[in-house]
């Protein structure tokens, strides 16, 4: 500038031959003396050329036409130069070498046509003819240069975006090849980080770039002590920027990682097979990469689960909980309530947890659960990695709240066990009284109230007949609840084919049997709850009721399971006279006895329409709802 004449003052012909020269530099990027280059400011900084105002104007519109395709190769080779950087990631490196070839390639061109130009071959028209091929693939890449670094995109952003661009670019055969190569190119790096998940269930991803996330603040050891562990959901997941050409694989991708992932911290090395025709270089029409994907997961999926079936034997352990904890082998518990009874007793804080996992021990071994091999592991807390992503502490505490339920059912069927014999232990001594009557019909009652409930929940084979404390034969049909579920789940285990399946099965299996114990049902079980508490309360009061009958001492409780006729040698019968005059405790007596009646009544009453009601909508209550009508009819 300032030495230079201005171009206006050349013939046209010489004019051209300088405008050639000067694009052709430009083209490599380069200033020449009547083309500049311009840094234009704004929302989106770009570059621009600029061509001296005195150049004939047909040279003028010949150079603009050609000035896309220099900006285009400022804007890749500035791209290059800064996605080459450690901090740019994998697929950005890879991205930026292959258009480091493309550029090669290009300044190859550019090259020859100075070539030609010295040679006094190359006019301005036949310089644009050169430039045209390329100026739809130079522009169709500077477009998505322009969008990765305005969004500083990196991983699979990139690689979405290469690929959106490519079928936006269905109509140019040329382009898409291109975009489609580039894409390819970039993925490489990428299908690398894909291959040691896939076969190592490892995520190397230094630079976050991989759609699968790793909390590694979830520990399995969660599984056992957190009731909302989220270990197996939560400890890998799936990022929002899942590439396009995996979408419709991803979830099949994170479990297959997860399960290599669970063997690998059971201390069981374990690897895909990998062949040459397994593996992962690139995606394509073929969807060879598909294949192998599925390939990866049946083979994780199987090992896995033999490993947590016969390894660790999940069946047999399952069995064990369905022993303990859904009441299937009664002699066990009822033992333990026998040898725990004062213990149980006690104030919550006064009991020694110690005492009682000592008594619980000598149940185990002196009943029929000696004989099971996972006795031992019924303490205040089961279950070693990995059948805990199977019994986690979520799963366990379902359990317990059935078996909470049913060992209160349980707990309420033994104290009216208890007071019935005390009213057999009266009518054995031929004593009778008008309260010990109506008492003794009360307690056949809510006996039967509560033994229609254990069997419409607990475990039995086959329709049968059960004598449940007193003279009459109770015809109690199959059960409803825990056996048929149990078979359901038992079934669907043995043809699970991967561990997300067996985690399913079992928590449908957990969720059913809460449901249909009403245990999801505030109201059932509110009302439930109500009726067992008015039985405890008739239970606990039966000594003073029949003691206010006949004339006895006072003596201990009556429902701690001891022999009852000897509580009684001591009772006289009462004389005529004192039979035809109610005494005030007499009277009083009955008093308590038809209020605990009417209460018990009222409340079996008011659970039959709810029961009724309810058994539409869920038609397992059907059952429950005929034994508990069939008890308010005999009420």
């Amino acid at each position: 500038p300032g030495l230079e004449q201005a171009i206006g003052c050349y013939h046209a012909s010489v004019q051209e031959l300088i405008v050639i020269d000067d694009i052709l530099s430009a083209l490599v990027g380069i200033e020449g003396r009547y083309i500049s280059i311009k840094r234009i400011r704004g929302k989106e900084d770009g570059i621009a050329f600029v061509v001296d105002a005195s150049m004939d104007l047909a040279l003028q519109e010949s150079a603009k036409r050609i000035f896309p395709l220099c900006e285009s190769y400022l804007l890749i080779n500035q791209f290059v130069e800064s996605r080459s950087q450690f901090k740019s990631g994998l697929v950005n490196h890879a991205f930026a070498a292959a258009l480091r070839a493309l550029l090669l390639d290009y300044q190859a061109m550019v090259g020859q046509l100075e070539h030609q130009f010295r040679l006094g071959r190359l006019s301005i028209q036949g310089l644009w003819f050169y430039c045209q091929p390329m100026m739809g693939s130079m522009q169709a890449l500077s477009i998505v240069i322009k969008k990765t670094s305005s969004n500083n995109f990196v991983g699979s952003a990139v690689l979405n975006l290469l690929q959106s661009q490519a079928r936006a670019m269905a109509g140019d055969h040329v382009v898409r090849s291109l975009l489609e190569k580039m894409a390819h190119s970039a993925s490489y790096a990428y299908f690398g980080i894909l291959e040691r998940w896939l076969y190592e269930g490892v995520i190397d991803d230094p630079h976050g770039e991989f759609f699968i996330a790793e909390n590694k603040s979830l520990q399995k050891e969660s599984l056992t002590q957190d009731y909302d562990a989220k270990y197996w959901q939560q400890r890998y997941s799936l990022k929002d920027d899942v590439p396009s050409f995996l979408a419709n694989a991803a979830e099949t991708i994170l479990t297959t990682g997860k399960y290599l992932n669970v063997m690998r911290e059971c201390g069981h090395s374990i690897q895909v097979p990998i062949s040459e025709n397994s593996k992962l270089m690139s995606f394509g029409s073929n969807h060879h990469y598909l294949e192998c994907i599925k390939a990866a997961y049946d083979f994780a999926s199987g090992e896995l689960l033999n490993l947590i079936k016969d390894k660790y034997d999940l069946m047999r352990k399952l069995r064990s909980i369905k022993h303990y904890l859904l009441l299937d082998q009664g002699d066990f518990l009822v033992h333990f309530m026998d040898i725990a009874r004062d213990e149980l007793a006690k104030r919550p804080h006064e009991i020694s947890v110690e005492k009682l996992q000592s008594l619980l021990d000598l149940a185990l071994r002196t009943t029929a659960a000696a004989a099971d091999p996972c006795n031992e592991d019924l303490t205040c807390c089961v279950v070693q990695w990995p059948l805990s992503l199977v019994i986690s502490r979520k799963a366990l505490t379902k359990y317990q709240l059935i078996f909470r339920f049913l060992f209160h059912c349980k707990h309420v069927n033994r104290q009216l066990c208890g007071a019935w014999q005390v009213h057999q232990g009266v009518r054995a001594l031929d004593m009778q009284g008008i309260a010990i009557s109506v008492s003794s019909l009360l307690c056949r009652n809510m006996l039967k109230f509560i033994n229609s409930v254990l069997h419409y929940l607990t475990f039995e084979a086959k329709k049968r007949t059960l004598k449940i404390c007193f003279e009459n034969d109770v015809t109690v049909p199959r059960t409803k609840v825990l056996e048929p579920n149990w078979h359901v789940m038992h079934n669907r285990l043995q043809t699970a084919k991967s561990i997300d399946e067996v985690i399913q099965y079992h928590d449908f299996f957990l969720e059913k049997c809460l449901r249909e114990c009403l245990l999801l049902s505030p109201v059932l079980l509110k009302k439930m709850e109500k009726l067992k508490y008015i039985c405890l309360q008739y239970a606990t009061a039966t000594q003073w009721l029949i003691a206010s009958s006949v004339d006895s001492p006072k003596t201990d409780t009556v429902s701690d399971g001891s022999p009852v006729l000897e509580k009684f040698k001591h009772l006289k019968l009462r004389n005529r006279s004192q039979k035809q005059k109610l005494t005030t405790g007499d009277a009083k007596a009955i008093e308590s006895i038809l209020t605990f009646e009417r209460e018990f009544s009222a409340e079996l009453r008011s659970l039959g329409p709810i029961l009724s009601s309810s058994a539409r909508a869920e038609p397992y209550l059907t059952h429950l709802a005929q034994l508990i009508l069939g008890v308010g009819r005999d009420g």
